[in-house]
């Protein structure tokens, strides 16, 4: 027997419970005792109509949404029919509550949306349509409630179907069903009506038993994103996860993601036994023939179908938390299986759910829906959200209070090669460039190859921990002279070291690069990738660059693990910056030869918590050293004494 996931939606009062009610009461689904209380709280509020209990009052569970009359939380129900099982997620009507309602409908497969036939189609009836189609919902049924109050007319139905239609046009909604109902008097429910002869579809239930599941799911795209690593001694290694879409046989090649080897599947195990064959939502054990590098958050798919590989993505996101996004601040993302750090670059713009227009914005509040672009620490295996909701979906997790504060529906990569060009372009140009968030630039057509060796390996042999210390501050602040101390001084201990300098890598890396806003964030972006490349090395990564602005250090502290990442403020005034001057460039901007000078004409945005603050205009070099080294060894990078 299949299982059908529903969710209801509507306006309030609608009748969503009402209806959810009767379908469980004319069903014969409810146990005497539940029908018991529900009499008898109707009858004591009064609610009851001819000794037919109030059948709302099955599905609004909480006690506020009881006195008020109203659905707050998503409410779950289970019932079944000799023909189907079915879960129905009764969710709230009111805009203040569209969270729950995506959260509800996630993972729907049919939304009913109710109508009120006197009221006719209502903003709300709209904005549950649009997010219905917002979340891929393969089957909407309009239900056209209370009839009985429009003397059940066919003329009234047939308004409010043209009218419904002629928005529902503008959405992606691919299965469409309208049926009038009167939820309170069971007409249309169960039951087919006496009073609509003039209606010659199904009844509620007989649509909802019978509509068709067996091209919802994906069966073409095998993913299987590990779940965890099972070895329960040294004769057996099976990588355990739930199929999220397609289907794969023992015998089939597989390619892991995101290292890029191949092998072969040698045995699908459950709780069962063994199967011939995996199927989308099976939780299974998965063995290979060879011994492979696999871990938690990697993917198997198929060699000749694999999914997107990006660091950057754009998405529709609803957002939420009682805080607003914050574009200059990190969030854990997790997709799948897999966790990563992420920021959210940018708001393409944020829709309003009730007429459907697309706004500029810079943030996005509670309840509210937007198009963003996303990048990542490490690269996600993605399909669109309309291809595999399983891997095209994700959440926003707040690294500090654990609290998911977004869903996101993936629409694909973030940019093309195309658009990578014309927006480095339109940032020469545009006098507010320095307002943009650069995304993680990624080469098309390419696969993340994981490092042979991997770091903790190189740590283990080496003996210390590998670390970015981020060296930041004005021009003339010390930050080369301390850190050239801190290298000499660890690698005289036997640390493996490597300085990157501001100066050293505009003269190869970085020499096509000017002082502009723009330039400067791609200055600091390239470093930052190539430091996390000798982090990965086992090398402790000192990095002496002025980087005036948070956000772009920020992207570099997510680029590594937590704890990883220094950041050393190398903290002066700008007018001991200027008396030292050993380049001569704050001369040179006073003469007008310079433009852009970080703390002359070009702003600079100090760290508002780093793990370590060096005053140089009272601190001796051997002492900054010593404060470093000393930061390091309680980090656990190094022994103390180094």
């Amino acid at each position: 027997m299949d299982l059908l996931r529903f969710t209801t939606a509507g306006s309030v009062d609608d009748g969503k419970s009402t209806l959810i009610g009767r379908l469980l009461y004319d069903s014969k689904s409810i146990f005497e005792d539940q029908m018991e209380a529900v009499a008898e709280a109707s009858k004591d509020r009064g609610m009851d109509d001819d000794g037919v209990p109030n059948l709302a009052l099955l599905t609004d569970g909480l006690r506020a949404e009881r006195e008020q009359g109203i659905t707050i939380d998503v409410a779950y129900r289970y019932f079944a029919t000799p023909r189907r099982k079915f879960i129905i997620a009764d969710t709230p009507g009111h805009v203040q509550y569209t969270r729950n309602m995506v959260t509800g409908a996630s993972t729907a497969d049919l939304a009913v949306i109710l109508v009120d036939a006197k009221r006719g189609v209502q903003t709300q009836s709209k904005r549950h349509a649009f997010i219905a189609s917002l979340l891929g919902i393969p089957h909407v049924v309009v239900a056209v409630n209370k009839m009985d109050l429009v003397d059940y007319s066919e003329e009234v139905f047939d308004a409010i179907v043209d009218e419904f239609s002629a928005f529902a046009g503008k959405l992606d909604l691919r299965d469409i069903d309208f049926i009038p109902v009167s939820a309170l008097k069971g007409d249309n429910v169960v039951d087919r009506s006496e009073n609509m002869d003039w209606y010659e579809g199904s009844t509620m239930l007989h649509h909802l038993e019978h509509v068709s599941l067996t091209g919802d799911k994906n069966l073409r795209d095998f993913r299987f994103p590990v779940q965890t690593v099972i070895r329960p001694d040294q004769t057996f290694r099976g990588f355990a996860g739930t199929v999220a879409s397609g289907a794969i046989r023992p015998g089939e090649e597989i390619l892991a993601l995101p290292a890029g080897t191949r092998s072969t599947v040698e045995s699908i195990t459950t709780l069962n036994g063994d199967l011939d064959e995996a199927r989308a939502g099976e939780a299974v054990v998965i063995t290979l023939t060879d011994e492979i590098d696999v871990s938690r958050g990697d993917m198997l798919v198929r060699p000749q179908n694999v999914p997107e590989v990006e660091t950057g993505v754009e998405a529709m996101m609803c957002w939420m938390a009682e805080e607003p996004l914050q574009s200059n601040r990190h969030y854990i993302l997790r997709h799948t299986t897999r966790e990563v750090k992420a920021f959210v670059d940018e708001i393409v713009y944020r829709v309003d759910v009730n007429t459907l227009h697309r706004e500029d914005s810079d943030t996005l509040q509670l309840n509210e829906i937007g198009r963003v672009r996303v990048t990542t620490a490490a690269p996600l295996f993605f399909d669109p959200y309309r291809q595999a909701k399983a891997t095209g979906a994700f959440v926003l997790i707040d690294p500090y209070s654990n609290a998911t504060v977004a869903a996101g529906m993936i629409r694909g990569a973030a940019q093309s090669p195309d658009e990578i060009a014309g927006r480095a372009a339109r940032l020469e140009r545009s006098a507010d460039a320095a307002a943009a968030s650069e995304a993680r630039q990624v080469s098309p057509n390419v696969v993340w190859e994981g490092l042979n060796i991997p770091r903790e390996q190189r740590e283990a042999a080496q003996g210390h921990q590998a670390a970015v210390l981020w060296f930041t501050g004005l021009s003339g602040s010390g930050k080369t002279t301390v850190a050239r101390e801190v290298e000499r001084r660890l690698f005289d201990a036997g640390v493996k070291t490597m300085l990157l300098d501001g100066d050293q890598v505009r003269h190869g890396l970085n020499g096509d690069l000017g002082f502009s806003a723009g330039d400067r964030r791609e200055n600091v972006r390239r470093i930052g990738e190539v430091a996390r490349l000798f982090f990965e090395s086992g090398a402790v990564t000192l990095c002496t660059f002025v980087s005036p602005y948070r956000t772009d250090r920020d992207r570099v502290r997510a680029l590594v693990p937590e704890g990883r990442f220094i950041e050393i403020h190398v903290d002066v005034d700008v007018e001991t910056a200027q008396e030292r001057d050993p380049k001569g460039i704050y001369a040179k901007a006073q003469a007008g030869e310079i433009t852009n000078l970080t703390g002359i004409d070009a702003p600079y945005e100090a760290p508002e918590a780093p793990e370590l603050t060096l005053k140089t205009a009272d601190q001796s070099v051997q002492d900054a050293v010593e404060a470093v080294l000393a930061a390091l060894a309680e980090a656990g990078i190094v022994e103390r004494g180094a």
